[in-house]
């Protein structure tokens, strides 16, 4: 895939979002995902990165974030963020996903393609309040915005009061049905994730 001597900090991963349109967007592919119809359109920017990433105890392997420098910043640190992110993929994605390349380099094929569909799972289409995907009124293009899981509950709700109750039905009978692809282990180690955690 590639070799981690001599690579930099962070690098960006052009041939890995052309992998993911080959594999996951195109409709011809045999595990090409409709779930990720709503970012055919998007730019998406990937990056390698060799610096190790711990949150709570927990090595991070990959993160979707939105591709506009975020948080507290002033005009010059936003500026010269931005910059970067223009140097590396021609101008501000909606989204950059950042890969661990050490982690990436040892895995399997199924946890790879795991752990990309996991962050690209991530990269969401903004909702009006009555549910109906959002547009910008003034370009007519997608808005979009970081998702977060579809199932966040704790096993002893489930335990005691049942998947119905706890709002896991859909979650339940899926895990209950073999695996489409592949079985993976990602475990929960994705930054995105592990920012939300409480």
């Amino acid at each position: 895939m590639f070799g981690l001597d001599d690579f930099k900090s962070f690098v960006p991963a052009h041939d890995v979002g052309d992998w993911v349109e080959a594999t996951f967007f195109d409709p011809s592919s045999p595990v090409a995902n409709p779930e990720h119809d709503h970012l055919a359109n998007a730019h998406i920017g990937y990056l390698w990165t060799v610096v190790e990433n711990n949150r709570k105890g927990k090595r991070v392997i990959g993160q979707c974030e939105t591709g506009s420098p975020q948080g507290a910043m002033g005009k010059w640190p936003r500026a010269r963020a931005e910059q970067q992110v223009v140097e590396w993929f021609g101008s501000v994605p909606d989204f950059i996903i950042t890969l661990d390349a050490e982690y990436c380099q040892q895995c399997g094929d199924a946890e790879f393609m795991a752990l990309v569909e996991h962050e690209l799972y991530h990269a969401a289409q903004d909702v009006d309040a009555f549910g109906a995907p959002k547009f910008n009124k003034m370009t007519g293009q997608p808005v979009f915005t970081i998702r977060g899981h579809d199932v966040e509950q704790f096993i002893g709700v489930v335990r005691r009061y049942g998947p119905d109750a706890a709002g896991v039905r859909a979650m339940v009978d899926a895990a209950n049905r073999p695996p489409e692809i592949a079985r993976a282990h990602i475990e929960h180690s994705c930054g995105t994730c592990l920012l939300r955690v409480a």
